[in-house]
């Protein structure tokens, strides 16, 4: 059986920022899903200081895609390389590399390339997947010239913080409580307005309306990614206005102390955002700071009603 012909996709993008602030981005995939458009979650299966092994959930065409990667990350010489370890047809292998290149002047060359094959050598496959990486490699890097060439150090402008909440319900019951976001509007005071939708199994399209404590209204659209019992990911695709992207992950287990949740958020300013939302003058600490008590209070309310969902279940005939 002859091997399959390979294809390659090359993008490019010359971005205002210095190398480092770029490959910080590029290096740290947890970072993506609030970054970059296409990526919905990532979860790490191995990962050390130049090497790691990941699951990664993005937009493919008009649905969701899940695949498995590898990276070897070389920070000295600015260019992190990648292999799928398990593909999804139509794709048969996928691999390529990010590399950037100082130029004068402080501004950085970012590549972003693909190396790839398709089954059967099917050539509408090809378009196919050559029409989705044009789509989304271009995305990517209009992103990463977004964070990276503000002027602010990217570490200030994305980060990530998380809630944990002990509690004596099953945390099964408590998970459930938290897929089940279509009865949010019932349950959560904060929430106005939902509509849940879920086309593929575990795959959650999720619109809602929220009202925050000095009473503005927020309305998001997010992608959810659904482990049972143990985990939901969310990436807004409509983000508040302070805002360039926002991702989260909400945990269920149970720990040597009881059951345990947490709730993690990882967001991206967006600069242009601080004075519309904060008024004249507001720097990005005070966006940092509104956003993590608006944000940290709405994900305990909700996992504190969680926790008393689990211990009502438990306490039924």
């Amino acid at each position: 059986m002859s091997a399959l012909k390979r294809h390659r996709a090359e993008h490019r993008l010359v971005v205002s920022a210095p190398a480092a602030q770029l490959y910080a981005v590029i290096a740290d995939v947890t970072l993506w899903p609030a970054v970059f458009g296409p990526t919905v979650h990532v979860r790490h299966l191995e990962r050390g200081e130049r090497a790691e092994r990941f699951e990664i959930w993005a937009t493919v065409g008009d649905g969701i895609s899940r695949w498995t990667s590898c990276r070897t990350l070389d920070p000295a010489g600015l260019r992190v390389t990648f292999r799928q370890d398990h593909s999804r047809p139509p794709v048969a292998s996928m691999e390529g590399e990010w590399t950037l290149r100082e130029l004068p002047g402080g501004d950085t060359e970012a590549v972003l390339l693909h190396d790839f094959t398709v089954v059967d050598d099917d050539p509408e496959a090809v378009a196919w997947v050559n029409a989705a990486l044009d789509r989304n490699s271009e995305a990517e890097l209009a992103a990463l010239a977004r964070v990276a060439g503000r002027g602010y150090p990217v570490a200030d402008l994305v980060f990530s913080f998380t809630d944990r909440l002990e509690h004596t319900g099953p945390a099964a019951e408590a998970y459930g409580f938290v897929r089940r976001a279509e009865l949010w509007a019932e349950r959560l005071p904060h929430v106005e307005r939902v509509r849940l939708t879920e086309d593929a199994p575990g795959i959650q399209d999720l619109e809602m309306d929220t009202v925050t404590a000095d009473g503005s209204r927020h309305t998001t659209r997010s992608v959810r990614v659904c482990r049972d019992p143990e985990w939901i990911a969310y990436k807004q695709r409509v983000t508040p206005a302070l805002l360039a992207g926002h991702s989260g992950l909400w945990t269920f287990s149970d720990g040597p102390d009881g059951p345990v949740a947490t709730a993690r958020h990882t967001v991206a300013l967006d600069p242009d955002g601080l004075e519309t939302v904060l008024g004249a003058g507001a720097t990005v600490a005070d966006g940092r700071a509104y956003v993590r008590e608006a944000f940290g209070r709405n994900s305990l309310a909700t996992l504190t009603r969680a926790a008393e969902h689990a211990r009502t279940v438990v306490g039924r005939p």
